[in-house]
């Protein structure tokens, strides 16, 4: 247990510090706007360019695995949309937001940097796979279902445009991408630019832990909506289930594989739920309180799984 401790403190110390710094100082938001663009343009997508091409080509080719994660998320955004739906009584376009929540972990944030310290070098490969395509597939369909309920709705024609140019110019996608080609031709980069791109690597998970403290603590926080537990209950609970028996079903992987993926489905709400309601100004509050509730429950729930992977009590065949 002193093990896990020692993984998870540092972690969730840093999120505490951020959210106790945001909470005292109230600094107003706009402060973060160079750290997050540091983070989603610079060093998070050296990290997974790092990842991805330090990874034996042969590795990323795994369709079942693709198949089984994809599937795990997709399942865990349907459950929460109808408890959106049946508990709150959401609307299509609120429901879609709550389906978010449930389904779209900080696989940003905290994934890379949290599966490499929990399994090492061997969650490299798993996670950039699990990040390329759970962000394919929501911000493809989150889009989709929001354009169809807007009143100003746009032609069908013009919202997959819209979709296409989100994912190919997301730069984590790209970044990953380009690790791939570059495992796949065998590219490797100067001394230089490579160790360069390492201080970059070193620098996401602690900025990224420290940014997501300080925006946890600048979220309102008003009442806790009806629907709200229970999509917290599906991200942290049931999505990570989802994915357990997936891996049992579409395997067997690798353990280190299987082990990353329920990792990943473990972690809570990602800060851009709360951005996206924001862009579609709907289900805004509960977004965020949400993302604020579910980063604090993590700490139980995260914690466990990491526990139950370092312990093999998480056993894959």
């Amino acid at each position: 247990m002193i093990d896990i401790l020692n993984l998870a403190v540092p972690y969730f110390g840093l999120i505490f510090i951020g959210y106790a710094c945001g909470r005292a100082k109230g600094l107003p938001e706009q402060g973060l706007a160079w750290m997050n663009f540091f983070l989603l343009y610079v060093s998070l997508p050296a990290l997974l360019f790092g990842i991805t091409a330090k990874t034996p080509f042969a590795e990323l080719n795994n369709p079942p695995f693709l198949i089984a994660t994809t599937l795990g998320t997709m399942c865990a955004f349907v459950l929460a949309m109808f408890a959106g739906r049946l508990i709150g009584r959401l609307s299509i376009r609120e429901a879609t937001l709550a389906g978010l929540s449930g389904a779209y972990g900080n696989i940003g944030y905290m994934g890379p940097g949290l599966a490499l310290a929990v399994l090492g070098t061997k969650a490299a490969a798993p996670t950039a796979l699990i990040f390329c395509c759970d962000s394919i597939f929501l911000f493809s369909i989150v889009p989709l279902l929001i354009a169809l309920t807007d009143r100003k709705h746009q032609s069908a024609l013009h919202t997959l445009g819209v979709v296409v140019r989100q994912i190919v110019f997301n730069p984590l996608i790209m970044s990953a991408c380009a690790g791939a080609l570059a495992a796949a031709f065998h590219i490797h980069p100067p001394v230089a630019i490579d160790n360069t791109l390492l201080f970059l690597e070193n620098a996401a998970a602690p900025v990224a832990l420290f940014v997501l403290g300080v925006t946890v603590a600048l979220r309102p926080f008003g009442r806790v909506p009806w629907e709200v537990p229970g999509i917290i209950a599906i991200k942290l609970l049931i999505h990570p289930l989802i994915v357990f028996g997936l891996m049992l079903v579409f395997g067997p992987f690798a353990p280190p594989w299987a082990a990353t993926a329920v990792l990943m489905a473990s972690l809570p709400p990602a800060l851009n739920v709360f951005v996206i309601a924001r862009q579609n100004d709907t289900w805004i509050e509960p977004a965020s309180v949400a993302v604020l509730i579910g980063t604090f429950a993590s700490v139980v729930t995260l914690t466990s799984v990491m526990w139950f992977i370092q312990t093999g009590r998480l056993a894959f065949p």
